[in-house]
């Protein structure tokens, strides 16, 4: 097993650390137009190795052709959010990294699997797609993992109760856009609105939605990385494993749920396949508004970004 990951900066060291602790791959690359940053950082976690009992081989490169054959590859390159910049604000740079770290690596690992991190990252997981051009279910993007595992952390923070019990959906694009689904929240199974009063959840659900921002303003010269770079890796593991795995991911719509030509997030089967099936949850007509606005708001930034790539 070969895993990339292309960007060296806090997420893709993060997760590069973490599939090598796992040793879900023999061989990790860590990509970075900086060579010496790449080279410095994977020399550094493969020398943890030992103290870790782990076999995992740490590689870094700037030369997409050492990545050859890679069975998946993670996309984490781009600028980083700061203060007081939404994730489409990073629009115009990132279509164009990403693009690049695609259309490279995809000419030397045509059968991986591609995982999307960067932001906005459902425009970035479509952008992938179609410049790979890969089938749909080859190609996914972080978001929901994420969300919903801040969304589940504070409600453990608020409540108190473990965050091994709770479980949780959301639905629409990363970020401020996302739909949380409280009527699909549970605590060892009992429903959530059972346990928490509404006015508490709404907050929650904000603190939730708000939850990368709240991070960039206390770091000012970043954005979070532990957190998604674990994400990346549990969706790894998942295709790795054949874990058939119900997340929450970023993948294209081609009808589902009525919507077509747009990456969003949904809850999916994650396994050996990629996206092995696609689950359609019945929504009410409350859920489903908001789920179409999110989609449609998600669908505008896609074609901006397309019409960039063009004129490029």
């Amino acid at each position: 097993m070969k895993i990339t990951v292309i960007g060296s900066g806090n997420v893709g060291a993060t997760a590069a650390q973490i599939l090598a602790n796992k040793e879900l791959a023999n061989d990790v690359y860590l990509v970075d137009i900086l060579e010496g940053v790449a080279k410095g950082k994977a020399l550094d976690m493969y020398e943890s190795m030992p103290i870790l009992q782990s076999d995992a081989r740490i590689h870094g490169t700037s030369d997409y052709a050492e990545t050859a054959g890679s069975d998946i590859i993670i996309i984490t390159a781009g600028l980083a959010r700061k203060p007081g910049m939404t994730r489409d604000d990073l629009l115009v740079k990132n279509a164009a990294i990403v693009s690049s770290c695609a259309s490279q690596a995809i000419k030397y690992s045509p059968n991986a699997y591609f995982i999307v991190v960067s932001n906005p990252l459902d425009v970035m997981t479509y952008v992938t797609l179609k410049v790979t051009g890969l089938p749909k279910n080859k190609v996914i993007g972080m978001a929901g993992i994420l969300d919903t595992a801040r969304y589940r952390s504070f409600i453990s923070m608020e409540t108190g109760y473990s965050m091994r019990d709770i479980q949780a959906q959301l639905l629409g694009g990363h970020g401020d856009t996302m739909v949380p689904l409280p009527r699909f929240t549970t605590i060892a199974g009992i429903p959530v609105a059972d346990l928490i009063p509404k006015e508490k959840l709404d907050k929650i659900v904000e603190r939730a939605k708000n939850g990368g921002i709240e991070i960039v303003n206390y770091l000012q010269t970043g954005s979070a990385y532990y957190a998604p770079g674990t994400a990346a890796v549990e969706m790894a593991e998942a295709i790795v494993k054949d874990q058939k795995r119900v997340l929450p991911c970023t993948v294209y719509l081609d009808g589902e749920y009525g919507i077509s030509d747009v990456c969003v997030g949904v809850p999916i089967k994650l396994g050996k396949n990629g996206i092995e099936e696609i689950i359609e949850l019945k929504l009410n007509n409350e859920e489903k508004a908001l789920f179409d606005d999110s989609a449609n708001h998600v669908k505008k930034t896609i074609q901006q970004a397309m019409e960039l790539i063009k004129e490029k």
